[in-house]
């Protein structure tokens, strides 16, 4: 048996046995969403540490397939363990914006540690980018800008974790083509957490997976990309994180202008996102996040495609993948448009 599907068989069991134990410690604890956020839509108060136990599960089976000696797998741990205990506080606490991005920041700058930076991006018209001093802050906004991502989709029952999971299942298809072995495993590991997890998780869920689990999915993802880049200096080795990673880097990239357009702050949560605008055209939350799932099975499927054609057909193919995106969200605006004034007529 491949050593990444017996990692992802491993994982994907662990999570699913660990996770009703970290639904009693989260009602313990008091690690409670209750209603009220503006991110979310449900109605009764809810355990939200569900990303504790993917991490267990994450981590026991490393613990037990991956090569702990090499750095990134030990930057990945460390920085990700940082990642959890900051996430922790948050489920229980509800920590400030400000305090979450410095503990963000300062778990990407444990992978910049250990050597897990992007130094050289392949030029898609010829050439190479020598990143020298902007290699670190590059790295930096990467990192966090990805954590952030998931954990800003992080909306509706079982939307991250099923997204997640493609993201990493899409990128383990790629780190294999690309001879990556270990990036392979971190990445199937990863998947069999998020998928084990689910069936607590999907609608109506028993358990959210909190910002410990969904700053955690994003922080691995991130540095597996970053570290993709690092051992294949192309530009596909880039485009495939950032298409398999669509669906979030998208929704957020227009919550922050939306955000900025209307003088409210950056971090601040709303109903804006796009699972939310599906909701609010009469999908329901199955619905809604199946149609999200398909989409990013799409996006994953197009990486998968983007990696077997030439780098210039991979960056025009990729431009009208984006183009499609931007239709699709212009077309949920407008139905949500003519859906408010039908209501109010």
């Amino acid at each position: 048996m491949p050593r990444y599907i017996y990692g992802f068989l491993v994982s994907m069991i662990l999570a699913y046995l660990v996770t009703p134990s970290v639904m009693k410690l989260a009602w313990k604890i008091g690690a409670i969403d209750k209603p009220g956020d503006p991110r979310r839509i449900h109605k009764q108060p809810m355990p939200r540490l569900g990303g504790l136990a993917i991490y267990i599960a994450f981590v026991l089976t490393g613990l037990l397939t991956l090569p702990l000696k090499q750095g990134y797998i030990q930057g990945i741990f460390l920085g990700a363990s940082l990642i959890v205990i900051v996430g922790i506080v948050d489920d229980i606490y509800n920590l400030p914006a400000r305090v979450k991005l410095l503990g963000q920041i300062a778990a990407a700058g444990i992978l910049v540690a250990f050597g897990v930076k992007v130094e050289i991006i392949t030029n898609p018209l010829g050439g190479m980018f020598v990143l020298g001093k902007l290699a670190i802050p590059a790295t930096l906004f990467w990192v966090v800008g990805i954590t952030n991502t998931l954990n800003f989709i992080d909306g509706l029952d079982g939307l991250a974790a099923g997204i997640a999971a493609i993201a990493a299942f899409t990128m383990m298809l790629v780190n294999i083509s690309l001879e990556q072995a270990n990036g392979a495993l971190v990445m199937a590991i990863l998947a069999g957490a998020a998928i084990g997890f689910l069936p607590y998780n999907f609608n109506p869920a028993k358990i959210f997976m909190g910002d410990t689990g969904a700053m955690f999915l994003g922080f691995v993802l991130a540095a597996q990309a970053v570290e993709g880049t690092v051992k294949s200096a192309t530009a596909i080795a880039l485009i495939v994180p950032i298409l398999a990673l669509g669906l979030p880097i998208f929704d957020t990239a227009f919550a922050i202008l939306r955000r900025f357009i209307n003088g409210k702050p950056l971090m601040q949560a709303d109903k804006g996102h796009v699972h939310h605008r599906l909701i609010a055209i009469g999908l329901s939350q199955k619905q809604a996040v199946l149609f999200m799932y398909i989409i990013s099975i799409s996006l994953g499927i197009c990486s998968l495609v983007l990696a077997r054609i030439g780098v210039k057909q991979a960056v025009i193919a990729l431009s009208l993948v984006l183009f499609m995106l931007l239709v699709s969200v212009r077309y949920i605006n407008i139905a949500l448009d003519t859906k408010k004034s039908t209501h109010g007529m």
